[in-house]
């Protein structure tokens, strides 16, 4: 019985029924929940995730900003016909479906809706689907997709042959990924894990539960480090950013100057890339592979001694000329961004109704600051009193968590806090998604190489996230639940980490995220120069120059 069998200190249940044909079609439910949320994120989701690489189609070939639309279309087409698309694709709805079946799952287990054999089929095969995903198949995506835009391609030689560099750099970057994830488990002290211990257990029920352990830890570190980015992104954008813009405001020109920075900047980097191309091709024609085999030992030396043909000088050239145009363009596109949601803003402020619905955000903007604020000193307060956690005197959980009290009086009171505390970083998280998006431009515009991983790897990268959130929201239910519901919840999630670890774990992220946050606007700015318009200048007098 997968995952784990229902056993205790003292005793074990009998095992469950095999699986039966009312038991199969009981679980179909969940089966719709996963195929239903699959396509809907594959065909609305990831399209939008993934829009910056519609430029490309899988096989490096590349469309001018000013091709025509039905060009256009027919290269997005091809595009979206590439076993690569295709599969990242998949993979991302796959991860999201799973996680919302999981999620569902879950609930079930409170509510028992759904038979326990039923129950038990659909996690049989959720759970390790899902945990195949997050180890193994969505980092070897990502190795990959780093690979690539780190300037290596996959595709096969003119003589037929793997790129055995590209695929020797992918394969050891996937193993420094798995040894990176298995060490999590050695950060994390022993007494941290509540376990119901077992007599004996295969050594698959031992993995399993040591994936879900460090998915769980890996899940509230992100969450924590992501929380503590938009806690210091939202009051930095309502208040700090807001000054700025009011001393300069940024108008239509402005954007459209840089929009034509960022423009000029591709059509440059389209043409060394076309030529570059044409100049590989060329290199590796049937012709120059004769004139290779015939030139024998002597003529390889008199080469060498001789140095580079016109083409690999210009080869060599063009690369480098590449690299910096995509340093520039990165740059551009990070302030373009930046611009636009500058002026979106301007525009906004500039009416009654727009000041109105600035309230609720420099509100929350205000929690925020409060929230950083409250956690230092609660982690001040640790080092002498080891139970004080900010979960417990933080207003917003206090009053949800007496909810669920007033819901039910047999539920604990600081336990649902703790969870509630969880759940509403992934509320920060999305309540301030305009700062985050608007603080990772600035970050950058300073870090190109930043923006081109995130926008490889952003629709994997959020299915990621969504999917250990829930296998963490899941552990901490299992630990802050009653003994009557957290069994239930043990046999899904077997291992459980302690709440006073959970406190101090988090909370510990949280004030990491914030602080490298900080840092990092604070150098931003300092790079950026006191006065932030004075790019704009620059190239003013660089246009008459011209």
């Amino acid at each position: 019985m997968w995952p784990f069998t229902r056993c205790g200190e003292d005793a074990c249940e009998i095992q469950p029924r095999p699986v039966t044909l009312a038991s199969s079609i009981a679980a179909l439910p969940f089966l719709l929940i996963c195929i239903s949320t699959s396509i809907l994120v594959v065909r609305h989701v990831f399209p939008r995730l993934s829009s910056d690489a519609d430029s490309r189609d899988g096989e490096d070939h590349v469309l001018p900003t000013h091709a025509p639309a039905c060009l256009r279309q027919v290269h997005a087409e091809h595009g979206a016909k590439s076993w690569r698309r295709r599969g990242a694709a998949w993979t991302f709805g796959l991860t999201v479906g799973l996680a919302a079946t999981l999620g569902a799952l879950i609930m079930d287990e409170i509510i028992e809706v759904v038979n326990a054999n039923s129950r038990n089929l659909a996690l049989r095969i959720t759970v390790p689907s899902l945990l195949f995903l997050l180890v193994v198949l969505v980092p070897w995506l990502e190795c990959r997709s780093v690979i690539s835009s780190a300037g290596w391609t996959f595709q096969r030689t003119a003589k037929g042959k793997l790129p055995r560099v590209a695929w020797g750099l992918q394969s050891a970057l996937f193993m420094g990924w798995l040894f990176a994830f298995w060490s999590v488990g050695q950060a994390v002290p022993e007494g941290a894990m509540r376990r119901t211990s077992i007599a004996s257990g295969s050594l698959s029920e031992m993995l399993t539960r040591g994936c879900l352990e460090r998915i769980g830890v890996v899940g509230i570190s992100l969450m924590a480090l992501l929380s503590g980015f938009a806690a210091v992104s939202s009051p930095w954008q309502a208040f700090m950013d807001l000054t700025t813009r009011r001393k300069r405001p940024v108008t239509d020109a402005d954007v459209a100057r840089k929009q034509a920075g960022l423009d000029t900047a591709n059509e440059m980097l389209l043409t060394k890339r076309h030529r570059l191309q044409y100049l590989e091709r060329k290199t590796c024609g049937p012709q120059n592979g004769a004139s290779a085999k015939g030139s024998g030992l002597v003529g390889k030396v008199m080469g060498s001694l001789r140095g580079p043909t016109g083409d690999e000088a210009e080869m060599r050239s063009l690369r480098l000329e590449i690299a910096g145009l995509e340093t520039m363009e990165a740059n551009l596109a990070s302030g373009v961004s930046l611009l636009k949601s500058h002026r979106a803003a301007t525009v906004r402020a500039s009416t009654s109704i727009g000041r109105i619905l600035l309230i609720p955000s420099q509100l929350f903007s205000l929690y925020c600051v409060y929230r950083i604020g409250a956690t230092t000193i609660t982690t001040i307060r640790r080092a002498y009193s080891p139970t004080s956690s900010f979960a417990n005197t933080d207003p917003i959980n206090r009053f949800l968590s007496i909810l669920a009290r007033h819901w039910d009086p047999k539920l604990d009171q600081l336990a649902w806090a703790r969870l509630i505390s969880f759940a509403l970083s992934g509320v920060i998280l999305l309540a301030s998604a305009n700062s985050v998006v608007q603080t990772f431009h600035l970050f950058a515009k300073w870090t190109p190489g930043l923006l081109r991983q995130a926008q490889a790897n952003l629709a994997l990268v959020v299915g990621q996230i969504a999917a250990t959130y829930v296998i963490s929201a899941a552990l901490l239910l299992r630990s802050q639940l009653p003994s009557a519901l957290g069994s239930a919840v043990g046999s899904v999630l077997r291992g459980a980490l302690s709440p006073a670890f959970v406190d101090g774990w988090f909370e510990g992220w949280f004030l990491v995220g914030s602080l490298i946050t900080a840092i990092g606007i604070w150098i931003g700015r300092k790079l950026g120069g006191d006065d932030e318009w004075d790019e704009y200048g620059m190239e003013e007098i660089g246009a008459k120059m011209s």
